[in-house]
């Protein structure tokens, strides 16, 4: 059986039935961190990955359908002060970076 390959932003259960994601990946140290659906955030060796997965004991998963568990999105978050939703007019903009010099 292959391994799945860890991908940033990809789901995976593990054998307990935890869902994880995982959020970065450190080819030069060996390291994959993963963050679980309750917000915790581990750090994986890539040989224990490799391990586990072959064992059947990570697999790939279908992400949760209320994502936001690990984010910690509090309902009102998506309106604006006011308390109405955003709209094309009123969603806060980015400014323009003219002017930046990146070589000051």
């Amino acid at each position: 059986m292959v391994a799945p390959q860890p991908r940033i932003g990809d789901w995976y259960r593990s054998n307990g039935g935890e869902l994880f994601e995982v959020v970065a990946v450190d080819d030069d140290d060996g390291t994959i961190d993963i963050q679980y659906f309750d917000g915790t955030v581990e750090e994986m060796d890539r040989e224990d990955w490799e391990a586990q997965s072959e064992e059947g004991l990570i697999e790939a998963a279908e992400p949760p359908e209320d994502w936001s568990g690990s984010v910690d999105v509090e309902s009102g978050d998506e309106e604006s002060r006011g308390g109405e939703p955003f709209t094309e007019d009123t969603a806060p903009q980015a400014g323009t970076l003219d002017g930046l010099d990146l070589f000051e």
